[in-house]
């Protein structure tokens, strides 16, 4: 385990776990070494049973994607196709309805995204794991890039134009991320007081 420290304009003393098991913590500019090393002494227990549940998270994450075999070529090309199959109808009738025209859609095996847009180019990219998701999951991220070409960044009007588009889209992301084990089990981090 490695304990990365640094120094930040905050009042407090955090600290998190990394997806590697790492401890990273952030003190207070002019905090003395002492007092750090004290705070991550009273919080031991917790990093220990964090740094557990974070083993355990990735563990289940890699079984969950591991579930779709790409191993091989045919693999691959099989599973393209039928992420293409499963979203080219989505993406055609979103696209008719928000006004919108994706110049390429891609297929990659990306784990650590759903989909993406580059708004320069107006291209948009699937992942090929979405075969592991509902359909109504997989709808809210085929409603989420396409939004993208319109509101390039997560602002109000990018949830307002999901509200629109896609109403149960907060549903359809909580279910998609508890599927994933996307985001972690336990609690928030301890945190300290400054100087």
């Amino acid at each position: 385990m490695t304990i990365q420290l640094t120094y930040r304009r905050t009042s407090r003393l955090s600290m998190r776990i990394v997806r590697n098991g790492d401890v990273h913590v952030s003190a207070p500019i002019g905090m003395s070494k002492k007092e750090v090393e004290a705070f991550i002494s009273q919080h031991l227990e917790w990093i220990a049973e964090a740094r557990r549940k974070t083993v355990e998270r990735q563990s289940q994450r890699a079984a969950f994607f591991n579930q779709l075999p790409l191993s091989t070529k045919a693999q691959k090309a099989e599973a393209t196709e039928k992420v293409r199959a499963l979203t080219e109808h989505m993406t055609e009738r979103y696209a008719r309805v928000m006004g919108v025209s994706p110049s390429t859609i891609r297929i990659k095996p990306m784990i650590s995204r759903w989909g993406m847009c580059n708004v320069k180019e107006r291209s948009i990219c699937f992942s090929t794991y979405l075969l592991l998701l509902p359909d109504w999951c997989v709808e809210h991220v085929v409603v989420h890039e396409l939004c993208h070409l319109l509101e390039p960044s997560h602002n109000a009007r990018f949830h307002a134009l999901m509200d629109k588009y896609y109403p149960k889209w907060r549903e359809a992301r909580k279910e998609t991320r508890r599927l994933a084990i996307g985001e972690p089990p336990y609690g928030k981090a301890p945190c300290g007081t400054g100087q």
